[in-house]
């Protein structure tokens, strides 16, 4: 279920409509594989014109790609849990191998000829990575992800996420004119307020999962901000003001 051109990104939003519909009409939870911000954002935009509820679930606190749920126990009565699956690839022999990379886990999985859409964040931990996938994809990665690089390596289901390293936030503060987020996204990363507002103009900045395409718009203690080719952060809002009337705002960077 992947999109990256407006003409896909279209298709996705008839398909969630249809997704949304079969929910209803069937009295049945449906799901869809892992979105991706810009996808999700599409969803944001089908859903409100549904009237069926939407969650979404990516494995972890903080996921960027997410699995989208069709349908509440309150609406269906009943409940069913999302089918996301944590797996954690290691080393055969540790000792021997080298730490690795997002990318380099990232690539295994795709030489392995799969649909992007079944697998969800990857988190790396030196050697090892904790990979989340659709339940249906876990047997075949189990038995076939077997290398990365020229490592061998072991693929197994784990019990949720237990053992999954914590994200690490470095708390920071940058002096604003006001809370808007153009101004905010460009003091977090030492932007000109220029260079901010045309990542806006690009759909390159997502705020709670919601492509904003305005920098206009206050950013509120708790929004999640991510920007494409950046990073993300979770705003912690005004802390104080300065003697020369700029505002203090504070922020969690994942780094």
């Amino acid at each position: 279920m992947a999109a990256e051109s407006e003409k896909e990104l279209q298709q996705l939003k008839k398909r969630f409509a249809e997704l949304a519909d079969r929910s209803w009409r069937q009295n049945l939870f449906v799901f869809t594989g892992f979105l991706s911000p810009a996808e999700q954002d599409a969803l944001w935009e089908v859903q409100g014109r549904t009237g069926v509820h939407v969650c979404l679930e990516g494995g972890m606190e903080h996921a960027e790609r997410q699995m989208a749920r069709f349908g509440s126990p309150e609406q269906l009565g009943y409940a069913e849990p999302f089918p996301v699956v944590c797996l954690r690839v290691e080393p055969l022999q540790e000792k021997f191998a080298d730490d690795f990379t997002h990318r380099d886990f990232l690539g295994a999985v795709m030489n392995l000829g799969i649909d992007r859409s079944t697998v969800g964040d990857i988190v790396t931990d030196q050697k090892a990575a904790f990979l989340f996938c659709t339940e249906t994809m876990a047997p075949y990665l189990e038995e076939n992800l077997t290398r990365v690089r020229h490592t061998d390596m072991r693929c197994r289901r784990v019990d949720g996420t237990q053992g999954l390293p914590k994200r690490e936030l470095a708390p920071k503060e940058e002096n604003v004119a006001s809370l808007r987020s153009d101004g905010i996204v460009a003091a977090v990363w030492n932007l000109s307020r220029s260079q901010s507002q045309a990542l806006f103009k690009q759909k390159k900045i997502y705020v709670n999962g919601r492509q904003q395409e305005s920098g206009s718009d206050p950013l509120k203690d708790g929004d999640v901000v991510s920007v494409r080719g950046y990073g993300k952060f979770i705003f912690r809002g005004e802390r104080r003001t300065t003697k020369k009337g700029k505002l203090v705002v504070g922020f969690d960077l994942f780094v």
